[in-house]
């Protein structure tokens, strides 16, 4: 492999996605295995007080390759550090920080940054969930220029993938990966010799996704379809998870499907006239349990 002139700066913590539990870096990981030099990766952690801390993976991979490693609560914090290592450009994968414009413009080539959606379509904090709720049967990655807006600079590269009907938010985490590491791979050094130069997206066109709370997990059959119920389940899993009132107590649905019958106990009516039957629960011992045990339990 041809020597790789250029030197970057990796933001993020590869956490695409809400709930997720691990992450193997692999964007990070790749880089450094395909001679990039990078001169620091600048990631924040904000687990410390979790009962259960998530590791952060993307600080083994730098201690790994003996990567300098920032964790500043916020980009400015290390304004001097990152002019001082002079580096070409950036990589951001799921910062989860707002990257002030002083901040990209230390970098002669700005900050390369990956979303996983087809821009301009679902801007914002959460386009793996949003197709799904939406019931869309695709989506797509772009490799994009950071702007100061949200989303909305010029886009290098796309490329597409399908929403199977029974995708969780975790099944199109795995998707875009994929895609994505394949694409910025394939594209980086056409970005950085500025022989691939990105086109301005129409904004026009462009579509939001929201940061999400609790209260959007909650299930409410006098207002949901069943077919949205069951979407939002797979949509939510991990954060913000969905609650369904049973048996006078809410519990968090893990799966589930649509029917047009009603076969348990556990088949909710909503608003369609459609059911939601249970597959999947978290039972009162925090256990998910399929929802015969849970019966069996109830029962008993």
């Amino acid at each position: 492999m041809t020597a790789i002139s250029k030197t970057l700066i990796f933001f993020g913590n590869e956490r695409l996605v809400s709930g997720l539990e691990k992450t193997d870096a692999p964007i990070l990981r790749g880089l450094l295995e395909r001679g990039y030099t990078i001169k620091a990766v600048v990631s924040h952690h904000t687990d410390a007080n979790s009962r259960k801390p998530r590791p952060l993976e993307v600080a083994d991979v730098a201690k790994q390759y003996s990567v300098p490693l920032y964790l500043p609560d916020r980009p400015m914090d290390i304004h001097d550090q990152l002019v001082e290592l002079q580096a070409d450009a950036a990589i951001l994968v799921a910062y989860g920080r707002i990257i002030p414009q002083e901040i990209i413009d230390i970098f002669p080539l700005g900050i390369i940054n990956i979303h996983p959606s087809l821009l301009p379509h679902y801007r914002g904090p959460t386009p793996i969930e949003t197709p799904i709720v939406n019931g869309d049967e695709m989506s797509g990655v772009s490799i994009m220029q950071l702007g100061a807006g949200m989303d909305d600079g010029p886009v290098f590269a796309q490329d597409t993938f399908t929403i199977a009907e029974t995708d969780t938010k975790f099944d199109i985490y795995e998707k875009v990966t994929h895609i994505s590491a394949n694409l910025l791979f394939d594209t980086l050094e056409s970005i950085l010799d500025e022989s691939l130069m990105p086109r301005q997206q129409n904004h026009d066109e462009a579509t939001f996704s929201n940061l999400l709370s609790k209260k959007d997990g909650v299930l409410d059959p006098a207002i949901h379809t069943a077919a949205d119920a069951e979407r939002k389940v797979r949509a939510y899993l991990g954060f913000p998870k969905t609650k369904l009132t049973i048996f006078g107590e809410p519990r968090i649905i893990t799966k589930a499907h649509v029917s047009d019958q009603q076969k348990t106990p556990l088949d909710v009516m909503f608003c369609d006239g459609a059911y939601l039957s249970i597959d999947e629960l978290l039972a009162p011992s925090g256990k998910t349990v399929s929802a015969d045990a849970f019966l069996r339990g109830y029962a008993a």
